[in-house]
């Protein structure tokens, strides 16, 4: 069976300060948050993780995470633009 992990990472973060707040490293050897519910997605069958992120730290996001994963996991990105989402114009979606 086929399941895959969804993670929605497209978050300005404005209030983190400078970086970006997904790929900040948080554990005591330098993982970032993801880094366990991946492992955690892994352990329990996943075989598939989707990132939903912005085209402008896709470069970062792939450096940082993603190339470092996809040996171990299918990994894919679908870019969220600021201008597809609802809370960008929500009377048009009346």
């Amino acid at each position: 069976m086929n399941t895959t992990l969804i993670i929605m990472a497209a978050g300005i973060g404005s209030r983190f300060g400078e970086g970006i707040k997904q790929l900040a490293q948080m554990g005591p050897n330098g993982e970032i948050i993801m880094d366990y519910s991946i492992h955690d997605a892994k352990e329990a069958g996943f075989n598939k993780v989707v990132f939903i992120i912005r085209k402008d730290i896709f470069k970062e996001f792939e450096e940082i995470i993603g190339n470092r994963i996809k040996e171990q996991i299918d990994v894919e990105y679908v870019f969220q633009e600021v201008d597809n989402t609802l809370g960008s114009d929500p009377m048009k979606y009346r």
